[in-house]
C-alpha cells in the first residue's frame, strides 16, 4: 500500500512539474493545516454499480468524501487510466483546462452545487463510445489524498437489421442479417416461425471510426417449409431488441432429383436379382429331393422382386407428378413476375406487324414496307390533336412479341400498345383500358402509363417491347435496350380482336416497328414533303408512303408452327 502511494506521489509530482501555480496551491494548502501538522483524513468513495450512459446523452460521474466536509478548497481530478490522461481538473476552485484530454475538451463540466457538503460530480455531455471504461476521481487537501474507481458503461442502438435472401447455399437459401450503428457489440439470434433458435450461423463485426459496431450474419436455411425466418439483435446492456422477419418462399430452395431415389430402388431391386441368381446357383447342387422346394422358393422370390419393382416403378412415377406439377406452380408464379425481356422473348411467338394505311390518320406518313409512321414533312402535328394508327393483323389468341424503335422520344408526345379492333379513334379520344386501349406513351417531357398512375420511367426508352399474352390475359412493356421491365397491364375488359396501336400526338418523331427477334433496327425511309390534307389517303409518289382511315387487313407472312402464336391465331 506505501509503494503504491510512493508511485501514485511521484506519477503526480512528473504530471505537475513545471506549473507554478500548483506547487504555490500546495503550499498555500500546507499552511491551513491544523496545528498537529497533518490535513484532516478523509475517504472517498464512488458509486458501487457500473453507471450506464446512452450514446449521444449526457452523463455524470459522482463521487464523495466520508465524513462529509467542504470540498470547494481541495483538487478534484478525474482520469482514466493514468494521472496525466485527466478527464477534468478542478483546483484552486475553478476548472482547469490545460491538462485536460484534447477528445473532453468541451464535453465537461463540474456539478458544483453539493461541494460544500463534500459531493462532487463531473458530467459528460454527448457521450461518445470512447466514453466506455473504468474512471478514477481522486481528491487531494495538502499532502493528503485519496481515491476512488468507477465504471461507466456506454450504450447505444443501433439500426433496425436488415435481412435478404443472397442466393442459394448447397441444399438451402443463404440468409444475410446487417445491423449498423451499435454499441457494445449486440448480441444477433435468428429465430423460425415456430419460435426454434437457429444455432449455427456465421456472425462478422466491424467497428467504424466512432467506435460502433456493424453486424453481419449470415444463416443458411435447408427447410422448405420453414416460411418466415426472423433475425432480431440486442443490447446486452439496455435490454433493447430490434428484429426483422424475412419470408423465403419454397421455390427459392434447391430441389433433389426424384431420380436418384429411383436410382438406390432400382440398384436394390438388380442387387436382389443377383442375389436370387447366386442362391438359385448355389441350391442346384443340393439332393433331388430338395430340388422341387428350391425351385418354389426361387419362384416366390421371382414374384416378390417383381413387385418389389412395381412399387419402385410406381413410386418413380408419382415422384416424376409431383416433379412436373411443382415445375409448373414454379414456371406460373415465375411468368406473373416482372422479369426481363429476353427471358420472356424465348417464350413468346414473334408477331409480323405492318401499319394498315387505311386505318392511319391523314396528317401521318407510312414507309413503304409499312413499318414505320411519322408525321408529313409539313405538318408537325398539335398538342390538341391525336393521330393514330393500326397494325394490320389482328390477335385473338396465343402469346406473342414486336418490338418498336422510337426517334426523338425525348422531344416529342406519342404513344404505342394494343387495343380492342371497335375502339372509337375519330376527334378526341381517351386512351385508357375502359376505353379498349392498354398503352404506354410520353406526355408532358414524361414517360408512363395511360391513363397516368404517378409512376414515371427514366431513362426514357428508345426502343419498346410489346409482349401480349392472351393465354394469361395480360400485355407487359420492356425496355429492349436493357431489357427491364416498364408496365403490365390486366386485360380484364378485352374481348374480341386486338390490334398494334401507335399514336403520334407532337414533334419530329417517328415510330419504327424492328424486324427480327434481336436482330438489327430497321432504318426507315426518307420521308418526301407531303401536304396536310383531310382527303382520301393517296400513294406517296416515289416513297411508297400512304395515308388515310380505314379497318384492317389480311395478315402477312407465316409464323414459326413451333410457338403457341401462329396464324391460326390471327383474324384476316
Amino acid at each position: 500500500m506505501e509503494e503504491a502511494s510512493v508511485l501514485r506521489s511521484e506519477e503526480m509530482e512528473n504530471c505537475c512539474r513545471g506549473s507554478l501555480l500548483s506547487q504555490l496551491s500546495s503550499l498555500l494548502l500546507l499552511f491551513q493545516l491544523p496545528a498537529g501538522g497533518s490535513a484532516e483524513e478523509f475517504m472517498v468513495i464512488g458509486p458501487s454499480e457500473p453507471i450506464v450512459a446512452v450514446l449521444g446523452g449526457d452523463i455524470m460521474l459522482p463521487c464523495r468524501v466520508s465524513p462529509a466536509m467542504d470540498v470547494q478548497n481541495m483538487e478534484l481530478r478525474w482520469f482514466r487510466s493514468k494521472f496525466s490522461e485527466a478527464v477534468l481538473i478542478y483546483q484552486n476552485q475553478r476548472e482547469q483546462r490545460e491538462e485536460q484530454l484534447a477528445q473532453y475538451r468541451g464535453r465537461t463540466s463540474l456539478v458544483k452545487d453539493f461541494l460544500t457538503q463534500g459531493e462532487a460530480a463531473v458530467r459528460i455531455h454527448n457521450v461518445q463510445a470512447f466514453d466506455n471504461g473504468l474512471y478514477t476521481c481522486f481528491f487531494r487537501m495538502g499532502i493528503f489524498y485519496e481515491e476512488a474507481g468507477l465504471e461507466l458503461k456506454v450504450a447505444g442502438v443501433g439500426s433496425a437489421p436488415q435481412v435478404h435472401i443472397t442466393g442459394p447455399e448447397e441444399d438451402g437459401v443463404r440468409v444475410v442479417c446487417m445491423a449498423l450503428g451499435w454499441f457494445p457489440k449486440p448480441q444477433v439470434q435468428w429465430r423460425a416461425l415456430s419460435g426454434e433458435k437457429f444455432l449455427t450461423f456465421s456472425e462478422t463485426q466491424a467497428q467504424d471510426a466512432e467506435g460502433l459496431f456493424t453486424i453481419n450474419a449470415t444463416l443458411v436455411v435447408r427447410d422448405p417449409s420453414s416460411g418466415n425466418v426472423t433475425c432480431s439483435v440486442l443490447n446486452p446492456i439496455l435490454g433493447q431488441e430490434k428484429a426483422m422477419a424475412i419470408f423465403i418462399p419454397e421455390p427459392f430452395f434447391p430441389r433433389s432429383s426424384p431420380w436418384k431415389l429411383a436410382f438406390m430402388v432400382i440398384l436394390t431391386v438388380l442387387m436382389l436379382l443377383l442375389l436370387g441368381a447366386v442362391f438359385y446357383i448355389m441350391r442346384e447342387h443340393t439332393a433331388k429331393l430338395q430340388e422341387m422346394q428350391e425351385w418354389e422358393k426361387l419362384h416366390r422370390d421371382k414374384k416378390e422382386d417383381q413387385r418389389i419393382k412395381e412399387e419402385a416403378l410406381k413410386a418413380r412415377d408419382e415422384l416424376q407428378a409431383d416433379l412436373d406439377w411443382r415445375k409448373s406452380v414454379y414456371l406460373a408464379s415465375l411468368k406473373k413476375a416482372k422479369l426481363y425481356a429476353d427471358w420472356r422473348k424465348e417464350k413468346f411467338q414473334t408477331l409480323t406487324v405492318s401499319l394498315d394505311p387505311e386505318s392511319a390518320h391523314s396528317i401521318l406518313a407510312l414507309s413503304d414496307d409499312k413499318t414505320s409512321v411519322t408525321f408529313k414533312d409539313s405538318c408537325k402535328g398539335s398538342e390538341d390533336g391525336v393521330y393514330s394508327v393500326l397494325g394490320h393483323e389482328g390477335i385473338t389468341s396465343g402469346c406473342c412479341y414486336w418490338e418498336v424503335e422510337i426517334k426523338n422520344a425525348e422531344r416529342s408526345e406519342w404513344a404505342l400498345g394494343v387495343c380492342r379492333r371497335d375502339v372509337e379513334r375519330k376527334g378526341w379520344y381517351q386512351e385508357s383500358p375502359e376505353k379498349g386501349f392498354w398503352v404506354v406513351a410520353m406526355y408532358d417531357n414524361i414517360f408512363g402509363s395511360l391513363p397516368a398512375n404517378g409512376e414515371h420511367i427514366v431513362p426514357i426508352p428508345q426502343r419498346v417491347g410489346v409482349f401480349l399474352d392472351l393465354k394469361e390475359g395480360d400485355v407487359s412493356f420492356y425496355n429492349m435496350t436493357d431489357g427491364s421491365h416498364l408496365f403490365s397491364f390486366p386485360l380484364a375488359s378485352a374481348s374480341g380482336t386486338l390490334l398494334p396501336y401507335f399514336r403520334l400526338r407532337s414533334g419530329n418523331v417517328s415510330l419504327t416497328i424492328c424486324s427480327g427477334v434481336g436482330g438489327p433496327v430497321q432504318t426507315p425511309l426518307p420521308f418526301n414533303n407531303l401536304p396536310c390534307s383531310s382527303e382520301e389517303p393517296g400513294s406517296l409518289p416515289g416513297q411508297g408512303f400512304s395515308s388515310g382511315c380505314g379497318v384492317d387487313g389480311d395478315f402477312p407472312g407465316a409464323e414459326s408452327p413451333l410457338l403457341p402464336c401462329g396464324p391460326e391465331a390471327m383474324s384476316p
